[in-house]
């Protein structure tokens, strides 16, 4: 798999991301997609091939490994890190088509004609966009967790796994580096765990500052009609006076 399209397309995903969007990625690249590609399919490379068991029944090691490992660890996690960075994507496209709108309208009114102040600012669609974004990748890594611990019951490896399955009943079957296996489980689990609080703090953090903004643009628009009420009042205030002639006796 060719990890280093995917970097270069997200690359431009990190300059429209907030401070935990930035950490996220660095998160997802430094320790998921380096230790996956750098260390753990060389962990995985051989499993297959060093998974014995203790009989020499023909075809009964290749039954048993299916049996266990119906999806590999790598296989899983590769398709997890794929899945979790197309939401990505959908801001980068959002702020393209954007791009594209504001090219139309400035040949339409004029170079110095401008649609919107910052194509890249999340308001409007965008911040929709983006917070939807967030979502997708927080529910696709529950999911993928889910998946891990349902097939092999729980995130621990174990060093040798009970075999029943036909023509192998009742067969004992040993795991190649069980205990290496182990670490970079918890890892990968421990790392998607991460990613997953820097989801919610960044959904958090959105909707927080859209509520801030909001209340500053209640407060100034009443501001500006209180300003304008006393404007009026001042005009059509008209004094009277009453004036007193005294008589000189």
């Amino acid at each position: 798999m060719d990890w280093k399209s995917l970097e270069a397309l997200l690359s431009g995903v990190n300059k429209y991301s907030t401070a935990f969007g930035r950490i996220w990625l660095t998160l997802v690249f430094v320790f998921r997609v380096m230790v996956f590609v750098v260390a753990a399919e060389r962990v995985w490379s051989d499993e297959n091939h060093n998974f014995d068991c203790d009989t020499k029944r023909p075809g009964c090691p290749n039954a048993c490994y299916d049996y266990y490992f119906p999806i590999t660890h790598t296989r899983l996690w590769a398709l997890q890190l794929v899945f979790i960075t197309c939401p990505s994507f959908l801001v980068v496209m959002h702020v393209w088509y954007r791009d594209e709108r504001e090219r139309k309208y400035r040949v339409k009114h004029g170079e110095g004609a401008k649609l919107y102040d910052n194509t890249g600012q999340k308001h409007g669609g965008l911040w929709w966009t983006y917070l939807l974004s967030l979502v997708a990748k927080t529910t696709i890594e529950v999911i993928f967790l889910y998946l891990l611990h349902m097939v092999y019951h729980n995130f621990d490896m174990p060093r040798s796994v009970q075999c029943d399955v036909e023509p192998c009943r009742h067969v004992t079957c040993y795991i190649a580096r069980p205990t290496e296996k182990k670490v970079f489980t918890y890892f990968m689990v421990g790392a998607s765990a991460v990613c997953i609080v820097l989801n919610i703090c960044e959904m958090f953090y959105l909707i927080s500052m859209r509520i801030l903004h909001c209340c500053q643009t209640t407060s100034g628009s009443r501001k500006s009609e209180c300003v304008a009420c006393n404007t009026i009042k001042l005009v059509d205030y008209k004094p009277t006076y009453s004036v007193k002639e005294s008589k000189q006796s």
